[in-house]
């Protein structure tokens, strides 16, 4: 899980992108201009981000250069547009940004695109009080070879939790986006035997779009026919523009 920060001024794209990254595990800030951006940056320092170029009162290029100048280029950015030339995106990637994306954005290089620019990020930093209270070592809460700290200690899972995972097939002892997904397969192969397959109804109950359900159930692999169907998933269109 990241957090990343998506500056665009289109409110369509910011929430697209904003729902296909979370979707994904992430935890996603939107900022429609330069000035929200310098905000969230400071508040919550991100781990990537996605930065348009053509924005109303300062470009993406022009507050990349900010960045650069005062040395608070700390993620990777990776620049979106549409309409900016191939010397704005040689401008970009010169003055640090890691990629160049060009709408409208698939799908799969927008995740493609994601996946790379985390690995170049930068390790957080241990704040600094946490660092000067241990000494300038922070203590492992596991740590039980007798320097002090105490180790970390969990509530038993109740039986009644136990009961509620295993009635519904989850495996609780696995990581979060697994269960997640495992939890989604389970409710929305629930929604489309209750709603007769019926990819309208079902979309309303779940609050979703079409096309993001559509998405949803070939990203989790959920079988979309019925009887002979049942055998065949649904394959959706060979990419998503954004």
């Amino acid at each position: 899980m990241a957090n990343i920060l998506v500056v665009d001024d289109e409110v369509g794209i910011r929430e697209l992108l904003s729902e296909i990254l979370s979707d994904e595990g992430h935890v996603v800030v939107t900022a429609e201009n330069a000035a929200r951006a310098r905000i969230h940056r400071e508040q919550t320092p991100p781990d990537l981000v996605l930065l348009d170029i053509w924005m109303p009162d300062t470009d993406g290029v022009t507050l990349l250069k900010e960045w650069v100048a005062a040395g608070q280029l700390h993620a990777p950015v990776i620049m979106m547009s549409g309409h900016a030339t191939l010397e704005t995106a040689v401008e970009a990637t010169r003055l640090g940004a890691l990629d160049f994306l060009e709408k409208p954005i698939t799908l799969s290089r927008l995740l493609s695109a994601v996946r790379d620019g985390l690995r170049h990020r930068q390790p957080r930093r241990e704040p600094a009080n946490l660092a000067s209270a241990a000494g300038g070592n922070v203590p492992d809460p596991g740590d039980t070879s007798g320097n002090g700290a105490t180790p970390a200690s969990f509530p038993d899972v109740s039986p009644a939790q136990s009961d509620a995972a295993a009635a519904l097939g989850i495996n609780l002892d696995q990581p979060l986006r697994d269960a997640r997904d495992q939890f989604e397969r389970i409710y929305f192969e629930y929604l489309l035997a209750k709603e007769n397959y019926s990819m309208t109804r079902v979309a309303d109950r779940a609050g979703l779009e079409r096309t993001h359900l559509y998405r949803k159930l070939k990203q989790l692999g959920v079988e979309l026919g019925r009887g002979a169907r049942r055998t065949e998933r649904y394959e959706g269109p060979a990419e998503t523009e954004l």
